[in-house]
């Protein structure tokens, strides 16, 4: 493994993050409940922001009082995101841009989300594989965001030091999860308000992200 030093990888969430999917996921849950006898909010979707499938079934499951079973309730969401994303994949502004910038500069990415594998990969499709080197899903680790595994998980796959690694995230548990994992961190903040903190830096857009900035992150050797 590299040790710290100039930026050796840039490591991306996805939901909220490069993608607009948390309006979507907000229309997935409503209706998931409204099956389950229960009234969902934009309140209740803030729980659970960043968060794992079986964390959403099992607060579903706890709000609703439905008898009906956890893989039940968990197919119905990915059902759902499945069906949303294979019609289209709606990029934040910014993304496509970054993307591109990193990809040319020779720098390695890595997509790290909570959403399994199924809903990964109609994104994948729609990015564009060729931005990867990496992709870690939220059912190939053991424990998901907020715990650092799936951080550590993408950086050793690239065979970079989480230090020298920044991370792009929309939400507390994603900051939470790469921070412990060592890496450098910059919020866009979505649903939830975001506050700066050591080694954190906040903004507005992915338009206000580019390579230099990023680099500007990592003390240099």
């Amino acid at each position: 493994m590299q040790g710290p030093g100039a930026l050796r990888a840039v490591l991306f969430d996805m939901d909220g993050l490069l993608i607009d999917s948390e309006r979507l996921w907000l229309e997935v849950e409503f209706e998931v409940v409204a099956r389950l006898g229960g009234r969902w909010t934009e309140e209740h979707q803030q729980a659970l922001v960043g968060g794992s499938l079986a964390g959403a079934v099992a607060y579903m499951l706890e709000l609703t009082g439905a008898d009906v079973p956890a893989a039940t309730v968990g197919a119905w969401l990915l059902d759902g995101m499945a069906e949303r994303l294979g019609a289209a994949v709606p990029l934040l502004p910014g993304a496509k841009e970054l993307l591109a910038e990193v990809r040319a500069a020779g720098v390695p990415a890595a997509l790290v989300s909570s959403s399994h594998r199924r809903l990964i990969e109609p994104v994948l499709d729609a990015i564009g594989r060729e931005h990867f080197a990496v992709t870690v899903a939220g059912d190939e680790v053991a424990r998901t965001k907020p715990d650092p595994e799936p951080y550590r998980t993408a950086a050793a796959r690239l065979g970079a030091d989480p230090r020298a690694c920044v991370v792009l995230e929309d939400s507390p548990n994603g900051l939470a999860a790469a921070e412990a994992a060592g890496c450098v961190t910059v919020a866009v903040p979505g649903v939830l308000p975001i506050a700066a903190a050591p080694g954190r830096t906040v903004v507005a857009s992915l338009r206000d992200v580019d390579l230099a900035f990023l680099r500007s992150l990592v003390p240099a050797p």
